[in-house]
């Protein structure tokens, strides 16, 4: 299914904002002194936006990140400036596990990463998002939810100043609206189809009727 989206990151990336980034103290991934550790996702349906028929829901299905290119995600601030931390060099963690997508990261390594841990401890940032490539995904006209089947690729995941911003908010909503049109014009098409088809039954049958008579 191809969105009807006009406004579209490159790519056609898009930005979801999640779950609360914690510092840890027990059971961390990495061994270091300033470690975070939290969820970009999970599988539990969440309410995308609100029109005027009620929530839009999004939900990803745990087999999305099964074939996901997860090479080498970084982390970052706001989706943008320095890297804070990377899967290259080992000091993030991004991988499906049985709740969603759990990430934990080292942000010991540079001044930058520093301050930002120091900004999470202090309660200052508290959320995060991610950034990811669509893969196969539908729309369930009964629940009003989009189910993702695939995620193709992860770009990054940030520790976030405001969980959405108005940019993002905009292409997540554009995106799921051409995701519901697209299957609505799917489901007229579809009925329209039957329509004529019974039509043409309707008048098969009429014609045999009227021969047997004759």
């Amino acid at each position: 299914m191809t969105p009807n989206n006009n406004i579209k990151f490159k790519g056609n990336a898009q930005i979801r904002a999640m779950d609360l980034l914690t510092p840890a103290t027990d059971g961390k991934r990495i061994n270091c002194e300033d470690y975070v550790e939290g969820y970009a996702a999970k599988y539990a349906p969440y309410v995308l936006y609100e029109d005027q028929d009620g929530p839009v829901y999004e939900r990803f299905e745990p087999e999305a990140f099964a074939n996901c290119d997860i090479g080498d995600v970084i982390m970052q601030y706001d989706h943008a400036g320095r890297v804070l931390a990377r899967m290259s060099n080992k000091t993030l963690i991004v991988e499906p596990d049985p709740l969603g997508l759990f990430m934990a990261a080292d942000l010991g390594q540079t001044d930058a990463a520093r301050q930002i841990y120091g900004d999470i401890t202090t309660g200052m940032v508290q959320k995060m998002s991610w950034r990811f490539l669509l893969g196969d995904y539908e729309y369930d006209p009964s629940t009003r939810t989009i189910i993702h089947h695939t995620v193709k690729r992860i770009y990054d995941v940030s520790a976030v100043s405001i969980p959405a911003n108005e940019n993002t908010e905009i292409n997540a909503r554009s995106w799921a609206d051409g995701v519901i049109d697209t299957a609505r014009r799917s489901d007229r098409e579809l009925e329209d189809r039957r329509r004529r088809l019974q039509i043409q039954i309707s008048e098969m049958i009429r014609r045999i009727h009227n021969n047997e008579n004759c």
